[in-house]
């Protein structure tokens, strides 16, 4: 009877959360609407938006000039906002669960570094592969970040056998460093207006992108998601470890590569569209995971809600803190996330100290 109302509690408090979470996106989003140096009424945006997407508005005139700032200008840049945050969130938890460490994030083992090296190739030459269009700069992103990727496990599998997971760390900053030399050396070779724009482009951000950067995401972040999120038994297994996992009836390798390229196409996909930007993989699946437990069934759906979010107010913070002018997004979230995430560190270090 105890054990039913114990799990009757938990199983309420996940459906709290997701209230929660929902009501988190749908705040931050009006908010991101709304807040900003030109003010338009949340009714006047609403009705925008329902007449833009649905034809239901129900407001007889609406000034242009109102309706061309939020449609053209703010509600694509707060979607991409929303979807890169959901991207790199959902990619560090799935690293993290797969690697069984709360270091692991695309940026710490070197995936953002590959796929932002692919980039700033595609935007230093300005080539288009025949074919692909405007989808050659996330293509190569992507593709870059999985070879990198792949890079790092070859060289801890050249130099360790066992495959530690402090290895893979350590083997991504190295790789992520070396590839970091390459990106400055492209900069230093160009001229000063291309120099600036891979400068600002590598600082984050998702302002004046519009809504072909949002189409360009789109496929990627469904695709990586779906692959993920049906895959967190897999990633609920490994926890116990590879062999554990086996013994269990999982497909390890199988689950693995599947993971791999979910969270490939997740961060090569937001690095491509929005440029660098670190710490949301790494600090929202951690806190994520304090509330909801250790299960990726609900800990990857929750990180995707709540890394949007929280990338949507450092971007309000990003172009209102020191307005006219704006702040890289990055600035913003390593500001932010750096912080935050040694603190929960620390705390996580004093209560195991306690339980001993």
């Amino acid at each position: 009877m105890q054990k039913l109302s114990t799990r009757k509690f938990l199983n309420n408090r996940v459906v709290w959360l997701y209230i929660f979470s929902g009501g988190l996106v749908l705040s931050t989003i009006l908010l991101g609407l709304f807040y900003s140096s030109v003010t338009i009424p949340i009714p006047t945006i609403l009705h925008i938006i329902a007449d833009q997407t649905l034809g239901l508005g129900w407001m007889q005139e609406v000034p242009g000039n109102e309706e061309a700032i939020i449609w053209n200008i703010r509600f694509p840049r707060v979607l991409l906002a929303f979807f890169v945050g959901a991207s790199l969130a959902l990619a560090g938890a799935a690293f993290q669960g797969l690697l069984r460490n709360p270091l692991a994030d695309p940026y710490t083992i070197g995936v953002s570094s590959g796929a932002a090296l692919g980039a700033v190739f595609v935007i230093f030459f300005q080539f288009t592969i025949i074919g692909l269009g405007n989808f050659t700069l996330p293509i190569v992103s992507i593709v870059c970040g999985f070879l990198t990727l792949m890079l790092v496990f070859g060289l801890v599998r050249l130099s360790s056998r066992s495959m530690a997971i402090e290895t893979i760390i350590l083997a991504g900053i190295i790789i992520g460093a070396f590839l970091g030399s390459i990106i400055s050396l492209i900069i230093a070779l160009g001229d000063r207006d291309s120099m600036m724009q891979i400068i600002y482009w590598l600082y984050g951000s998702v302002g004046m992108r519009g809504w072909s950067y949002v189409q360009l995401i789109v496929p990627f972040m469904l695709a990586g998601s779906f692959m993920l999120i049906i895959h967190y038994r897999e990633l609920n297994a490994l926890a116990l470890g590879e062999d554990a996992a086996e013994h269990i009836g999982v497909n390890v390798k199988k689950g693995k590569i599947f993971i791999l390229v979910g969270a490939s196409l997740l961060t090569g996909a937001s690095v491509a569209v929005s440029g660098s930007i670190g710490f949301v993989g790494l600090v929202i699946p951690h806190l994520v995971r304090l509330v909801t437990g250790p299960n990726h069934r609900h800990v990857l759906p929750l990180s995707m809600l709540v890394g949007g979010s929280f990338l949507i107010l450092a971007d309000i913070l990003a172009r209102t803190i020191i307005a006219p002018k704006e702040l890289p997004i990055g600035v913003i979230t390593a500001l932010i996330g750096a912080p935050l995430f040694a603190f929960l560190l620390i705390r996580d270090r004093v209560g195991r100290g306690k339980t001993r």
